[in-house]
């Protein structure tokens, strides 16, 4: 029995080593492959389907595939993922088809994709820009006279439309025949979460959707949802929790590790928050806001040092932003270091003069190295912008 428990504690971590293993390939593919370099992308997707079988692996090489103008090695691509997974690459195989002009393949494909666990949702289909040299033809025309869709899926949709067009009012009396009429459907308890994330009822919204992961814990879907409604409801704590979840499921997202780390944050577990969003400059090294981010995690964890790293290098890649000019200014702020901090404000406000937080900050360290009357500039420029917090800093300083 021992030998046996142990076999299977062996089984679970090597499906889990292999399950990150596959997501880091993903996830370096993907960020190369959008940084302009596709050659190097396949060389990684190639060494990943040598080493493990998962159809996403494939459906990623043929997207790189696409992205080169490479419609074979595309087609390739996505009957292999058909081959670990059915129909997981149907669906772009129905791209690559239109795409060519072939639309009977391409319906074929569609048809395939539509009768899968995979399929996407109508307006994800029709919104996408890869049939747009088929979507006149006869044949696609036809194709939709056909009721792909339930009643319930396209009253889902048309809630889920409603709350993104901020139109929340509208989906009520829809959210309503939905429930009527399948009153123990889990997609209709979805949207009802939705319904009421959208209209702050928060506790009764986090009560369904839970109740839905208990039944799908690896739901996709809910579980983004629960992480959404948990930040709403100011729990930061069980919204990383969530976004947790979502990575130990697989989910191929470097965004979470993002979300993640914003949760750290609030948190303040600056550690925490530190290692993830190295994690998300990993893949993406020159991205802005991740730059940014850790260097706002390690200032607050106290390594004032490694923040000027983290906003420095931010500069480099992008010595026109506002923005990476007053994260560095402010932590020469934190640090008193105050010339330093007047001449990145200075550059921040040139590229960006209706800044009033800016404003204030340079004027306080005006004041703290000694220039009284540029602080008081600054002051009054911040208040004329709308900073209140501005006038006790008028009314001490300047006003004699």
């Amino acid at each position: 029995m021992k030998k046996l428990i142990n076999l299977f504690l062996i089984l679970i971590f090597s499906t889990s080593v292999f399950s990150q293993q596959t997501v880091d390939y993903l996830l370096k593919a993907r960020a190369t492959a959008e940084s302009g370099d596709p050659g190097l992308a396949i060389d990684l997707l190639n060494k990943a389907v040598a080493e493990i079988s998962d159809f996403r692996l494939y459906t990623e090489r043929a997207s790189v595939n696409l992205m080169k103008g490479d419609y074979s090695g595309a087609i390739n691509d996505y009957n292999e993922a058909n081959k670990v997974k059915t129909s997981s690459g149907d669906y772009g195989l129905a791209r690559v088809y239109a795409l060519k002009g072939d639309v009977r393949t391409s319906l074929y494909h569609l048809e395939l994709s539509m009768k899968s666990a995979l399929r996407k949702s109508e307006k994800f289909i029709l919104l996408d820009p890869a049939f747009a040299s088929v979507e006149n033809s006869p044949e696609w025309r036809q194709f939709w006279k056909k009721e792909w869709y339930s009643g319930t899926e396209r009253g889902i949709s048309e809630i889920e439309y409603y709350i993104s067009s901020g139109k929340s009012e509208e989906s009520g009396p829809i959210l309503s025949e939905l429930k009527r009429n399948y009153p123990d459907n889990d997609e209709v308890t979805y949207a009802e979460a939705l319904v009421l994330d959208e209209t702050g009822k928060y506790s009764e919204a986090i009560r369904l959707i839970s109740a839905l992961i208990v039944k799908f814990p690896e739901n996709e879907k809910y579980l983004r949802l629960l992480a959404r409604v948990q930040l709403s409801s100011s729990n930061p704590a069980g919204a990383s929790l969530s976004y947790s979840r979502l990575i130990d499921a697989g989910v191929a997202d470097a965004q979470l590790f993002v979300n993640r780390a914003g949760c750290y944050m609030k948190t303040r577990e600056y550690e925490k928050a530190l290692t993830d969003i190295e994690k998300f400059i990993g893949y993406y090294p020159v991205n802005k806001t991740g730059l940014s981010l850790a260097g706002k995690a390690a200032a607050a964890s106290g390594d004032n040092i490694r923040a000027m790293e983290f906003f420095s290098e931010n500069l480099k890649l992008h010595p026109h932003d506002a923005d990476c000019y007053m994260d560095r200014a402010n932590s020469y702020f934190v640090s008193k270091s105050w010339e330093w901090a007047i001449k990145d404000y200075t550059m921040s406000l040139d590229l960006d003069p209706g800044n009033s937080e800016v404003w204030l900050n340079k004027g306080i360290a005006q004041l703290s190295s000694g220039r009284a009357d540029d602080a008081c500039h600054d002051f009054r420029k911040s208040f004329s912008l709308g900073n209140k917090r501005a006038s006790e800093f008028i009314s001490k300083n300047c006003i004699k």
